[in-house]
């Protein structure tokens, strides 16, 4: 399942590769910078100044933990000194060091701290830059309102203090906020984000917007124009001695023949950047490009080779805890793996792609919707602006009325007012129709999560920005599993295989959705599901076995179907057991609803415990159970269950049947 084309583009190159201007210098002297920051003869400000560059050049990117370390010692020196600029330094060289290791909310603190610093000793270029550093936290955490408002605020402090360094970076910056949206009107600030740097002539800054408009035109599948744009950077990069921007500029160009389905000028790019990015120690730029190559070698039939590069990309990947890389790899071997009829390893590593591509789903789910709260915000805007023009107008007319008598005047007032309130309508038409179309994408939007989390925690979520865990109580937990799933899978092709399993599980979630449980997720060829959460119920044991004799009963109906038609058919197992658990989402990124507690381990040793075609619950689910009178249950005695010893367990059957 080869990525889309604009995903290709997209997630392959904006992920994986930054530019830094701080790369593109040359390499400071950083025992000189050490050795002012130690010499007590010069000024604290010089010393604070040096101390400052030999954290920023020698330790933010390759070591942010001892920057972290040392940006502390800093600060406390300034604030000994107080020395306020100093001290406000400081806590941005802490917020830098904490976004560099990816912990976003405490880089947001120390960025806000020295905000405040700045505003207080009036410092109008630190506010700026303070501005700029939580623009970027904020596009980091989705918020797009946000960071759209503080790169503005700062791009104007710039303007009033004439640096066109300052500007020319922030327009590129607004640039990159309306390109995650898919707005046009990225082009545009590309363009004077360009234009601004070529006037300074500032080559090492030049490489972004010329970047960004290679990807935009990519994206518009305009591939000469991107060509072009990646050229020049190419060659700025090759000129200041830039490996990492060389790097990065050879994969895009890479791209972009895959794009076009020129494989071979693809892999030769792709070849060449893995060379580079490996001679400079870039992990991330690696593992990109072993995937790249692999994906290539695919398209060109050279399964087994491609297996070699995805295999290291996955490896690395998984030692480096990237979901997104993970899940790359996964695909690329799924592909070749398929292609060679090896269905266990495809089978496995789809498995294991969906399962990445379900957790960014509903990363992405939540970035959609906070991407329309952001176009419903500008939409809002423009509605409130065309109000504030129409008023104006207005007054402005009255005004002139009032003034001039004149009939001639008067009319062609009253003309040229009616074509401007003409205008105004049709634009607020515009508008409202736009806002409409935004509401029904939004609608969408809140449609998918549903489908990735319980409603209530969706709105949780919504809400909050996030969702706490919660002690239950009284929840039921019910596990499938198909036995023999092994032996079948080399029976069927991948895709059949696939497809038997899919057809199952959509039939256990109506049965879920029927009985009112909730389904958690699917562990390769086993189901999960629980009664009782996100919302308790009285009767939600009953609901839960209920739903489970449904499930077996659907998989005895599926058994005589392929029987008929000598196919392959799966028999299962069921389990229940009913105690208490915690349920909620574990982080802030790539977040999923889980459930945790020796309950569900119990649940687990039931459907390994039980028998094919039968409904086996434990002892404390027949406790709370054995008084209805539309079930009747088998006792099993005590049967031994992994890491449990023996347990009382017990077949459930209803009376209707």
């Amino acid at each position: 399942m080869p990525l889309k084309k604009s995903q290709m583009q997209k997630t392959t190159l904006l992920i994986l590769f930054t530019f830094s201007s701080l790369c593109l210098n040359a390499q400071t002297d950083l025992d000189s910078l050490h050795g002012i920051w130690k010499d007590k003869t010069k000024s604290d400000s010089i010393r604070i100044r040096a101390f400052n560059d030999y954290i920023s050049e020698g330790y933010i990117y390759s070591k942010p933990d001892t920057a972290l370390v040392l940006a502390d010692s800093l600060f406390k020196f300034t604030k000994k000194k107080k020395n306020i600029k100093g001290n406000a330094m400081a806590l941005n060289l802490i917020g830098y060091a904490y976004y560099m290791k990816g912990e976003y909310v405490e880089a947001l603190e120390n960025y806000n701290k020295s905000l405040a610093t700045r505003k207080e000793i009036n410092d109008k270029k630190g506010i700026a830059q303070s501005l700029n550093n939580m623009g970027i936290i904020y596009r980091r955490q989705g918020d797009y309102i946000r960071t759209l408002d503080s790169y503005q605020e700062s791009l104007k402090i710039y303007k009033v203090l004439d640096d066109k360094l300052g500007a020319a970076k922030l327009l590129n910056n607004i640039g990159n906020v309306y390109g995650d949206q898919g707005d046009p009107q990225s082009l545009e600030y590309y363009k004077r984000s360009l234009k601004m740097y070529e006037e300074i002539e500032s080559k090492d800054g030049i490489v972004n917007p010329l970047n960004n408009l290679g990807i935009s035109y990519a994206e518009l599948q305009d591939y000469p124009k991107a060509h072009e744009y990646y050229q020049k950077v190419l060659r700025i990069s090759e000129d200041i001695g830039d490996n990492r921007g060389v790097a990065m500029t050879i994969n895009n160009l890479g791209s972009l023949y895959e794009r076009q389905k020129d494989y071979n000028n693809a892999l030769i790019h792709y070849e060449k950047c893995l060379k580079i990015v490996q001679e400079i120690g870039h992990k991330n730029g690696i593992i990109n490009s072993l995937n790249n190559i692999g994906r290539v070698k695919s398209a060109l039939s050279e399964y087994v080779s491609a297996i070699e590069n995805c295999k290291e990309s996955y490896k690395m990947a998984k030692k480096m805890g990237s979901l997104y890389l993970q899940k790359e790899a996964s695909e690329c071997l799924y592909e070749a793996y398929k292609n060679l009829s090896y269905n266990d390893k495809a089978l496995f590593y789809h498995e294991q792609m969906l399962a990445f591509a379900d957790s960014l789903k509903t990363e992405e789910t939540v970035k959609k919707l906070q991407q329309m709260e952001f176009s419903k915000q500008v939409l809002a805007d423009s509605l409130l602006q065309v109000e504030i023009d129409l008023k104006e107008k207005m007054a402005y007319q009255t005004e002139v009325q009032r003034k001039n008598k004149s009939k001639n005047l008067a009319l062609g007032a009253g003309i040229f007012f009616l074509l401007l309130s003409g205008g105004f309508y049709s634009r607020w038409r515009y508008v409202k129709k736009s806002k409409a179309i935004i509401e029904k994408e939004k609608d969408r939007s809140e449609n998918l999560l549903l489908n990735i989390l319980p409603s209530e925690i969706a709105e949780e979520l919504k809400e909050k920005g996030s969702a706490d865990a919660k002690d239950f109580d009284m929840v039921s937990i019910l596990f499938t599993d198909f036995k023999g799933f092994t032996q079948a899978s080399e029976k069927l092709s991948a895709k059949e295989l696939i497809e038997e399993i899919n057809h199952c599980f959509i039939a256990f979630d109506l049965i879920c959705e029927t009985h009112g449980i909730e389904k958690i997720k699917t562990i390769g060829d086993s189901f999960m599901a629980a009664g009782g959460l996100p919302v308790p119920s009285e009767d939600s044991i009953k609901k839960t076995v209920l739903a489970a004799l449904e499930m077996q009963s659907f998989i005895s109906n599926r058994i005589i179907e392929k029987d008929e038609l000598n196919e392959m058919s799966f028999k299962m197992r069921l389990g229940i057991h009913t105690g208490p658990v915690v349920a909620g989402i574990v982080g802030v990124k790539k977040f999923q609803y889980d459930i945790w507690g020796d309950t569900v381990n119990t649940a687990s040793r039931m459907e390994s415990s039980g028998e094919i075609g039968k409904v086996n619950i434990s002892e404390g689910t027949y406790a709370l159970l054995k008084d209805d009178p539309e079930f009747t249950f088998e006792s099993r005695g005590k049967i031994q269950a992994k890491g449990k010893g023996e347990m009382e367990m017990y077949f459930v059957e209803t009376k209707l049947k």
